[in-house]
This record gives structure tokens, C-alpha cells and sequence, in this order.
């Protein structure tokens, strides 16, 4: 039976925590008297309470995020409840800024605020040798890489089977985008490489074949990216598929040239454009050669088989619509595979609050705390682009729609994309629980009243698409059910990069 459980909920099951394991790692001579128990989030927190009691452990670590904040809350509440003697260690991104001001708060024994890997042992010791410290909050010290024992050997085997196993070659970030939280490091810090590729080495040979890296900048320093590329190259095998998150303007051709050698259907690159705006990217201090940018996402679209995935951020200070449909139109000519159109979040402790009053940034005072209006977007418009944001994915990035999408975005994407948004949203008053058969329907609606495409045309490539969704039975265009002819093998979705994002 644990003395001290380490836990925190997920957003899905698929995901298991990095954070949990690397605090396991280091538990030293507690280990043994130690345990993870993770969750997700759409579990009672009443029900997780009374798992978590199940041991009457005397210490829970909480790792806190924004995806969780208001269930670990609710969760804190009901263990303080019912066994009060139980103390609560809260660390984590969400609890480590304005960490008086949460209602959370109150209900810790302690906080530990910044990187807790070494920190939180070292007050578990404390509390079980009767020697607990005075002060509720206590900073971590920071800490060199090497002091700290990498978690990877705690995956499980069903971990390795059923879950998304993230690692990390490096810690922080050497940019200032002021809306990320990794703006407050001083640089970027790897990790022992070949210490690293160790790990990696036993992680394939148990069966991990999903990696997604963490790190912010995966190509900071080219000769470590092309080490850690060149072991994966030399491992390759049908079921190898890699993310990792690229600086957009730093491609230079020997990574170039290593990046080519990859077969389709193994790389995934995650692409933070966030704004084309020159006004705007000054106003929260991001540095980006845009004609590089473009210049390297069109080189990994024609000459490798990567599968991209670009951000966008919506509600920027500084950023009207305007200028995002110009930056969105941009992105589309250089035809990555998914565009991620994000609405703007105030996470704690992040320098974009200094833009608050110059620019009315009005922020949803709950997790995930979206703007909802700032002096160039009003609280309507904010919502047409949350919802654009939101059928976008369930459109374009979807996959779904191969044939019918080019129509619809036709020469002016983001007005295409906006009509149809406003028009769903009129028409269905849902953002969610759209069934793909009625989809299909609303398509065909929009697409020959709305943007006057012609229905023979319109109806020809709905059919196409809906042929490869899987989907049985006709569509039922107009209230008029269509007979097609399916062919078996239409009837399957091509094989998708695998997304974890």
C-alpha cells in the first residue's frame, strides 16, 4: 500500500504523463513506498477520490494543468472533506503562477512552483520524517539536467501498447513569445545525448514505436536534431512514426538532406507560425523570417514526405481579422496537411498580460481561459472565429472532405471558410455532435446556395468523399437520397498520419 501517490488527470486515456514519471524517477529511497495513478478527465471526481483513498496514502502529488484545473479542484475539495489528515502537494504550469489568487489553492498543504522533479521528493522526505517545512509555497531550486534521472524506464508495458509515449531531448526555450510559457526560460538546456539515445534504444526494443517529442525547439542545435534523427533512420521499420516541433525558419540543407530520407507516413512536424503579421509578431516579441518560414514549409510540402501540422493563433494584440485572413490565405497557398487555428489563451504567468489594458484583452476567467474580446475583435466576432476554429477541424483537418474542401475554399479560403462557419452555425446552432451523415447534407446545402457552386459539380465530389468515410447507405442531398455505386475498397479511409497533439 502507497504512502505517497503521484497522480493527475489526462485529457484522454492515451495520454500518459512525462511530468508523473520524471517525479517517480527521482523519489530515491521513497520509491519503493511510491505509486502512480493517473486518470482522465471526464472521470467523477468522486469516483477518483475514492480510489485514491483506497490506500489512505499520508501524500498525493496533483501534477496541475490547464486541461484539469477545474476537476483537480473539485477532486482537492472532496479528499480535504473526507480525510483531511491526507496531505496535498500541488505542482504543475496552472498552480505555479498567481498561485494565492485559485481557488485551488486552499485546499494545499503545499505548492511546489516551477520544476518540482528533484523538489517534490525532497518534501515527501520532510513530511514523513516529521520535519515538514513552514512556508506553504516552496520554489524549486533550479537544477542541472544531469542531476535529474530520466523517467523512461517507468513506462509500462501497457503504456508501450495502448498510450502516446512522449520524451524530451531538451528543456526550454530560447524565444520570447509572449504568449508561451516557455518565454520565461532563459534558453534552451539538452539533456546528456547519448545517455538519451539509451533510453530511446531500450524504449524501441521494448516495442515504443510512437514517439512524440516535447521539446520546444527540436532544431535549435542541428547536430543534435540529425543524431537524434539519424538513430530513428537507422531503426526504421514500417510502424516508426516520429513528432516533433520545428523552429520554422531554421532549416538548413544538412538537416534538409536527412529529413528527405524518411519514408512517407514516419514524420510528423508540428509548425508554430502563430501570425504572418511583421506589427503583430513585434508586439509579442516573436522573432520569424516570414519569407524563410514560407520558403521552408513549401521545400517540406514538395520535397519530403513529412506530414505537417501549422498553428495559427486567433485574438493576438494587434491582429484583426483582417490580417489573420491574409496570414490564413498565405498558409493555405503553401498547402501544409492541417492548419491548427487556435483561439488566443491567457495562461498564467505568460508576459502577454502586460498587453491587457493597450489592447482590451478580455479573457474567459475559466480554464482554458480564450479571449473573448480585445480592441480590433469584438466578443461576436471572437465567437464566428472560435466557431470557424472549431469546424475547420471537423472539416479540413479532418481528412474527411478531399475533394469537396478545394471547392469550398476556392481563390479566397479564409471568406469561403467564414461564410460556411456563419452559415452552419445559422442552420444547426451546434459546434458539436454533428453527425458526418448530416455534415454531408449541410455541405451540399452551403456549398450551392452560399458559394454558389454548381450542384452537379458539388454533388460529384461529395460523392467521392463520402465514398471514402466509411460511411454506409447514400447521402441525402437536398432531401433527395443519391444512389452511387460503392466499390469495396472505396469504402476505406486512406491510411492518416497519426495525430498527438
Amino acid at each position: 500500500m502507497p504512502d505517497i501517490i503521484i497522480t493527475t488527470l489526462n485529457a484522454r486515456y492515451i495520454h500518459a504523463s512525462l511530468g508523473a514519471r520524471y517525479l517517480y524517477a527521482n523519489m530515491g529511497d521513497l520509491q519503493a513506498s511510491t505509486e502512480i495513478q493517473e486518470y482522465i478527465i471526464n472521470a467523477r471526481p468522486i469516483d477518483i477520490a475514492e480510489k485514491l483513498l483506497e490506500s489512505s496514502p499520508k501524500i498525493i502529488g496533483f501534477g496541475v494543468y490547464i486541461w484539469n484545473i477545474q476537476q483537480v479542484t473539485e477532486l482537492a475539495a472532496l479528499i480535504k472533506t473526507i480525510a483531511p489528515e491526507t496531505i496535498l502537494v500541488l505542482g504543475g504550469p496552472e498552480i505555479s503562477y498567481e498561485t494565492e489568487k485559485q481557488t485551488l489553492f486552499q485546499y494545499a498543504d503545499y505548492v511546489i512552483t516551477g520544476l518540482a522533479d528533484l523538489a517534490f521528493a525532497e518534501l515527501c522526505s520532510q513530511i514523513i520524517n516529521k520535519e515538514p517545512p513552514a512556508e506553504k509555497i516552496i520554489n524549486a531550486p533550479t537544477v542541472k539536467l544531469d542531476q535529474i534521472k530520466l523517467p523512461y524506464d517507468y513506462f509500462t508495458d501497457e503504456d508501450i501498447t495502448n498510450r502516446v509515449i512522449y520524451v524530451e531531448a531538451s528543456r526550454g526555450c530560447p524565444f520570447k513569445c509572449e504568449f508561451c510559457l516557455s518565454s520565461l526560460d532563459k534558453t534552451a538546456w539538452p539533456f546528456d545525448l547519448d545517455e538519451f539515445l539509451s533510453h530511446l534504444e531500450n524504449l524501441y526494443n521494448r516495442g515504443v514505436r510512437q514517439f512524440k517529442f516535447v521539446d520546444r525547439t527540436f532544431n535549435l542545435k542541428i547536430e543534435t536534431s540529425i543524431k537524434i534523427l539519424t538513430f530513428f533512420l537507422d531503426r526504421m521499420d514500417d510502424s516508426l512514426f516520429l513528432h516533433f516541433e520545428l523552429i520554422p525558419d531554421h532549416l538548413p540543407e544538412k538537416l534538409k538532406e536527412i529529413i528527405k530520407k524518411f519514408p512517407a507516413g514516419s514524420l510528423q512536424f508540428e509548425i508554430g507560425i502563430q501570425s504572418f503579421d511583421d506589427v503583430t509578431q513585434q508586439v509579442i516579441s516573436r522573432k520569424q523570417d516570414n519569407d524563410k518560414t514560407n520558403e521552408n514549409i513549401e521545400w517540406l510540402v514538395n520535397q519530403t514526405t513529412a506530414h505537417l501540422h501549422t498553428d495559427l493563433i486567433v485574438g493576438l494584440p494587434g491582429e484583426t481579422i483582417e490580417s489573420f485572413a491574409t496570414g490564413f490565405d498565405q498558409l493555405i497557398k503553401l498547402k501544409p496537411h492541417e492548419i491548427q487555428v487556435g483561439i488566443l489563451k491567457r495562461l498564467r504567468g505568460t508576459p502577454i498580460i502586460r498587453h491587457t489594458f493597450n489592447y482590451q484583452m478580455k479573457y474567459n476567467p475559466i480554464a482554458p481561459y480564450n479571449i473573448l474580446s480585445n480592441n480590433v475583435i469584438d466578443f461576436h466576432n471572437m465567437q464566428r472565429m472560435s466557431r470557424f476554429s472549431r469546424y475547420w477541424d471537423m472539416i479540413a483537418n479532418s481528412g474527411r472532405f478531399k475533394y469537396s474542401l478545394p471547392l469550398i475554399l476556392g481563390e479566397t479560403p479564409f471568406k469561403n471558410f467564414l461564410t460556411l462557419s456563419d452559415w452552419l452555425f445559422a442552420t444547426s446552432t451546434q459546434t458539436h455532435k454533428i453527425s458526418l451523415n448530416k455534415l454531408f447534407s449541410y455541405l451540399y446545402d452551403v456549398m450551392t446556395t452560399e458559394l454558389n457552386i454548381p450542384e452537379q459539380i458539388a454533388t460529384e465530389s461529395l460523392i467521392k468523399d463520402f465514398n471514402l468515410s466509411g460511411l454506409k447507405g447514400s447521402p441525402a442531398f437536398n432531401g433527395n437520397v443519391v444512389t452511387i455505386t460503392k466499390k469495396q475498397s472505396d469504402r476505406k479511409l486512406p491510411k492518416r498520419q497519426v495525430r498527438h497533439l
